[in-house]
């Protein structure tokens, strides 16, 4: 009940994020407006769940992360109901801002909820699994948009998007524990309560957690113009709104795969030898996705293998997160990890439409794209050295050391 229960509110998580980019190209139409307006509005989600990663995120290493998994869900289920109430450019910044703080505090606790009641030997599996919920409900949302739009408009994505998570928050408040081991960290603390950031950075982790935060930015700036403008794209490319969307879709299908498949490897391989090769053929795909000699078929199959690698590669850079971190900053360590990502999440759409409104063609701006990833892979070959030398006062259930490598 716990994993069925934190995956379906990442799975919320991820389709509502997501919903913005899909719904893109008939809110256009709607409302008679050039794509390049919609940056901000893609930013703002992103802004807000920086906000919320920052905040809420590390308030579940405080007061729990149950009470905050219940408020997150509940705040931006009602949140997206106002979305599809939005008249114009100003109300839909101002929604997807208040949407995107309640987001923001999801992830981190549902995944350190879901590693703290897993086992050790699958700690990392099942903690990929469950933020791989993320990339699953953006490529459901992909297919419920194609579906739904052309019978019932794009305000009918945020209806169903704001009515889902509010079954799923009844649900969690009916059925779902508190963290064993929060309950246990949080009574050897009694009264000292320090999970403040500068934690993040004592006891040998300063340099891991750098990597961690430039792997974060550079992947979630890659993940998040990817989703917010490749369906705009390809409908300027000349594609049908319900092929272009499609094409979203299958990026968060290859992410969804992805996770799964990468989670595997790691428990043979470890996450540096995993995840390097992952984002640097992640940056060759995304590449190929602008070229003009590719047929249909290939460009599907270069999107399916980016989404492997950007998508899928992030539940990795979450998961390892979260076995490197103790109990006590668990959250706070996801958090900001995520937050600081966010960042990158928030200049992918706005670098995204500068480039578009310069006139850039599809093949210069996903050879732009293509960077991020190969950076993140460079950050993944340096994180082999620190995360081999994890202190020993690092607790038990946050040290499966023979997955670091």
């Amino acid at each position: 009940m716990v994993f069925i229960l934190c995956g379906l509110a990442v799975l919320m998580d991820g389709f509502d994020v997501q919903a913005m980019g899909y719904v893109a190209p008939a809110l256009v139409r709607d409302w008679k407006i050039s794509s390049g307006v919609l940056g901000p509005v893609f930013s703002a989600a992103l802004a807000g769940i920086m906000l919320g990663s920052l905040v809420i995120g590390a308030l579940g290493d405080r007061i729990g992360r149950r009470p905050v998994l219940v408020f997150g869900t509940l705040f931006f289920a009602a949140t997206t109901l106002l979305t599809a109430r939005a008249t114009s450019i100003p109300q839909l910044l101002a929604v997807r801002l208040l949407a995107g703080f309640g987001l923001g505090g999801v992830m981190p606790n549902a995944m350190s909820l879901a590693g703290e009641k897993s086992p050790k030997h699958i700690r990392v599996f099942v903690m990929m699994v469950v933020s791989c919920g993320f990339t699953a409900g953006a490529a459901i949302g992909g297919f419920i948009s194609a579906w739904m739009i052309p019978a019932w408009g794009w305000r009918s994505v945020f209806l169903f998007g704001g009515c889902a998570p509010i079954l799923v928050a009844a649900l969690m408040a009916l059925y779902l524990p508190e963290s064993d081991a929060f309950l246990a960290a949080r009574g050897k603390r009694h009264n000292r309560e320090d999970v403040s950031i500068r934690r993040l950075f004592q006891q040998g982790r300063a340099l891991a957690t750098i990597l961690l935060w430039i792997v974060n930015f550079m992947n979630l700036l890659n993940l998040y113009f990817l989703g917010s403008w490749l369906p705009t794209l390809a409908q300027g490319a000349g594609y049908a709104t319900s092929i272009a969307v499609t094409m979203g879709a299958v990026v968060q299908v290859g992410g969804v795969i992805g996770t799964i498949t990468n989670a595997k490897i790691i428990e043979r391989f470890g996450f540096v030898m995993t995840l390097a090769p992952c984002f640097a053929v992640g940056a060759i795909a995304v590449g190929m996705i602008g070229q003009p000699f590719l047929s249909l078929p290939l460009l599907f199959a270069a999107l399916f293998i980016a989404g492997w690698s950007v998508p899928g590669g992030q539940p990795g850079v979450n998961a390892l997160a979260g076995v490197y971190y103790p109990t006590d900053i668990r959250s706070t360590g996801i958090g900001w990890g995520l937050g600081i990502g966010r960042i990158g999440g928030i200049l992918g759409p706005l670098i995204g439409g500068a480039l578009i409104a310069h006139q850039w063609s599809t093949r210069e701006v996903f050879a732009a794209a293509a960077l991020p990833a190969a950076i993140s892979a460079i950050a993944m070959i340096g994180l082999r050295g620190p995360i081999k030398f994890v202190p020993a006062t690092i607790p038990a259930p946050a040290e499966p050391v023979g997955q670091m490598r």
